[in-house]
């Protein structure tokens, strides 16, 4: 058999509506799994509390990528303007605040996006280029119809036979074992 070549990826579990899929992420979740997520094809009210999820940081990190921003653009006019370099221009101060808005401004929302992009990249673990579940055929229905959840075997109480008995428990109407590709 070609599959026993290949390692196993997780199991994948397909349930017939979106009740369903919640009530098995919830029983996933208390059963102690911790690496799994869930597939549908439009967002389920109250999934982020049958998986788990706790808040994301990305506010922090964005929140951080602006007082960067804020604070270094301020700094470097205030020393280069007022101490490094300074220039009398029609007698204004050498370290004249209202002149730095516009660019205090502009750098806090630069590196604020740019905290925003990448921390959403590494928070979602990005770029992944392949993904077993999409060699899956019936995971096409994820973007139309179907409701999925898949146990990774990186979970470390993964065992294949207990996790499709949770699902079969959950009432799955359709389970699958994947394998990564080579």
């Amino acid at each position: 058999m070609e599959s026993e070549n290949k390692q196993v990826h997780g199991v994948l579990a397909e349930f017939r509506n979106p009740k369903e899929l919640v009530d098995a992420a919830n029983s996933v979740r208390k059963s102690g799994y911790q690496d799994f997520d869930t597939y549908a094809p439009f967002p389920i009210h109250g999934m982020e509390k049958a998986m788990g999820i706790k808040e994301s940081p990305l506010g922090w990190i964005v929140l951080g990528g602006a007082l960067t921003g804020m604070i270094g653009a301020l700094s470097l006019m205030i020393w280069v303007m007022g101490y490094e370099y300074p220039m009398n221009i029609s007698g204004k101060p050498f370290i004249n605040y209202p002149i730095y808005v516009p660019i205090t401004f502009e750098i806090t929302v630069l590196l604020s996006a740019f905290a925003a992009v990448f921390g959403m990249l590494s928070l979602n673990k990005l770029p992944r280029f392949n993904n077993p579940l999409f060699n899956v055929d019936r995971f096409d229905k994820a973007s139309d119809d179907g409701f999925f959840v898949c146990i990774e075997a990186s979970d470390d109480l993964f065992a294949e036979e207990k996790v499709s008995q949770l699902f079969r428990e959950n009432g799955a109407s359709h389970i699958e074992t994947v394998y990564d590709s080579e």
